[in-house]
């Protein structure tokens, strides 16, 4: 009886006694998670020179209603991620912020960025997950997958209206990119037991999610510019914000933006409020990158002081 109190006494010992975090914490993923914080205030930093603060707040729209709807599209992502890994790993709800880190990582450094980070945050927390890599793999490519099946439905759908509007998209460029994004998702499928670690049920639960995520970040964005452009009815938002999607997801089409100009000057005119309208949201955007950049990284700067001082404490 002694010594399996004695036993119970040890294992209550282990589980609170925070030495085994934070010698984990000095290892090559918590300098790889700094660094990333560190870029991430440098990009803010940058940015800061080439945002005119004066003409945003002069663009910026006065209803309530459209910062909760932009909201709810900025979070839209972070949220989905989360989703997926409350399933995966447990995740807890404070791992909202290292998923927002992981979204601004990527917009404001370079794409998968963010992933890196996840992964050395996850790294740190291994009683959530001992093998984040495959999961977060997993993730990033049924991501694509999902995205591309998506372009390729949209695609068939605007076909008629992208030839008949003459909007200096080439042909055979638009047939090469077609044929990347069907030969990448190809190379997937045919290497599928290969290349992901998930269950098959988990699979279909991050696609579906994924799925979910693209819809939902198409009408929130649509209802954005009804909201601060309502003289044109929202079908019309819809219409071009899957455009949008689909313009945005093939490679190798040059002059995206001016393709896309193109196409909502056509389907709704007002080409200098349209103009207008997209630069306000761009600017919008990254201003909520810079910010949320900023204070997660002051976050980021403190936890990283407090646990400087425990070894010292200690």
């Amino acid at each position: 009886m002694g010594a399996a109190n004695g036993a119970v006494m040890n294992a209550g010992a282990r589980t609170a006694d925070p030495a085994p975090l934070a010698t984990r914490e000095r290892g090559w993923t918590w300098w790889v998670g700094a660094a990333i914080s560190a870029s991430v205030l440098v990009a803010v930093i940058l940015q800061l020179r080439t945002v005119d603060f004066a003409d945003v707040r002069a663009l910026l729209p006065t209803s309530p209603l459209f910062w909760l709807v932009f909201a709810a599209s900025y979070m839209a992502g972070p949220v989905a991620d989360w989703v997926i890994y409350r399933r995966l790993w447990q995740i807890p709800a404070a791992g909202i912020t290292a998923l927002l880190r992981k979204l601004i990582g990527n917009e404001l450094l370079f794409g998968y960025v963010g992933e890196l980070y996840l992964y050395t945050w996850a790294r740190r927390r291994t009683e959530m997950t001992s093998t984040p890599f495959g999961a977060i793999k997993d993730v990033a490519i049924l991501s694509a997958m999902v995205a591309n099946a998506v372009t390729l439905g949209l695609l068939l759908l605007a076909y008629p209206l992208l030839g008949a509007l003459n909007l200096g998209i080439d042909g055979r460029t638009l047939l090469i990119s077609v044929a990347v994004v069907v030969a990448t998702s190809s190379v997937v499928l045919l290497f599928r037991k290969k290349l992901f670690s998930l269950s098959r049920p988990d699979l279909r639960f991050v696609g579906g999610v994924h799925l979910v995520r693209i819809f939902s970040t198409t009408g929130l964005a649509a209802l954005c510019w009804h909201l601060a452009l309502p003289q044109v009815a929202l079908q019309w938002w819809l219409l071009l914000a899957a455009l949008r999607m689909l313009l945005s997801r093939l490679p190798l089409l040059p002059n995206k933006d001016l393709v896309f100009a193109g196409l909502a000057v056509f389907m709704i005119g007002r080409d200098a409020e349209i103009g207008a309208l997209m630069t306000m949201m761009a600017s919008i955007i990254l201003a909520t990158h810079m910010g949320l950049g900023l204070m997660l990284t002051a976050a980021d700067a403190q936890g990283m002081a407090r646990n400087a001082r425990e070894p010292a404490q200690r």
